[in-house]
């Protein structure tokens, strides 16, 4: 089955240029036919990444807080999130009671080290992943390591979207802003040294074999390349994304003073999303917590 997938909600935590963001729309999005485990693997450790993206249920329900509606979004930066969270379709949580509610449960060191990651991230940038056909570059590419099994949970931090064509991927991508930029060895392609990548950007990358799609070439607004020496041109998959993300993050360091963006609401909103995602438990707490608010409503004077 063909999807194009995204990995928005990019880790791109940066600390002295060095990154750990999602891939997907990245964040993004990527066509691609999912594969099972083989039977030569069926006694190694079961692969979170391409069990997570094997199934589209799941994928969703990753996602904890209310999706901003595209038509939400015109004439502003891309934040996904609405700051609002209905734990059984009827209830509405802020970020500020989930937070309140969970926050007692969580180790301060733990809280700590979500603040510090939220302050370094930004959905100025997603990786858009066409048509792989080894999903165990998926997984390096989401902390850009060459090896099926390095993703080490950053999964569960990262937005995760499904397309089933780039024409999809793209028309969404862009009415939330992005300009499509695709890696391609061709006479018009742009250095990605030359770029200037503080404004949004969704990177697409290709197929393992045969690279960008014609379509993809097609409707995106650009064309960029990585820069080698020597008898090969091209690199690995998830190589070439985390050299991408890489100096994207650095030059919008250079640029801007500093990757993360976020406004303060925003980290706020985010900070829920991620005490929602540290623990399965989680939502029995905020049920808990609801049926204590349910019971015992605070007087408004």
């Amino acid at each position: 089955m063909s999807c194009c997938k995204t990995l928005i909600g990019i880790s791109l935590s940066t600390l002295e240029c060095r990154v750990r963001p999602p891939i997907h729309s990245v964040t993004l999005r990527r066509c691609a036919s999912l594969a099972f485990a083989s039977p030569d693997r069926a006694f190694e450790e079961p692969d979170t990444v391409e069990e997570l993206l094997s199934s589209p249920d799941r994928i969703n329900g990753q996602m904890k807080m209310e999706r901003r509606p595209e038509t939400l979004n015109p004439g502003r930066r891309w934040f996904p999130y609405l700051d609002e969270f209905r734990p059984d379709g009827g209830v509405r949580l802020s970020s500020s009671e989930l937070i309140e509610a969970i926050g007692p449960y969580m180790m301060d060191s733990r809280k700590e080290r979500m603040r510090r990651a939220i302050d370094k991230r930004s959905y100025s940038l997603c990786l858009v992943v066409e048509g792989l056909s080894d999903v165990g570059n998926v997984s390096a590419a989401f902390r850009y390591k060459d090896n099926r099994h390095v993703s080490m949970g950053a999964e569960k931090w990262l937005d995760i979207e499904l397309w089933k064509s780039a024409a999809d991927c793209f028309r969404a991508l862009r009415s939330r802003g992005y300009r499509i930029v695709t890696t391609h060895l061709g006479m018009d392609t742009a250095s990605i040294y030359e770029m200037d990548w503080s404004c949004p950007t969704a990177i697409v990358v290709g197929n393992e074999h045969k690279g960008i799609s014609d379509e993809a070439l097609e409707l995106s607004d650009l064309h960029c390349s990585i820069p080698m020496s020597g008898m090969v041109d091209s690199f690995n998959v998830s190589v070439a994304a985390g050299i991408l993300m890489h100096h994207a993050v650095c030059d919008r360091v250079s640029r801007l003073g500093s990757h993360g963006d976020l406004t303060p609401e925003e980290q706020q909103i985010l900070l829920a999303e991620f005490f929602l995602r540290h623990r399965e438990n989680t939502l029995s707490i905020v049920q808990e917590y609801v049926k204590r608010k349910v019971e015992n409503p605070v007087s408004k004077l």
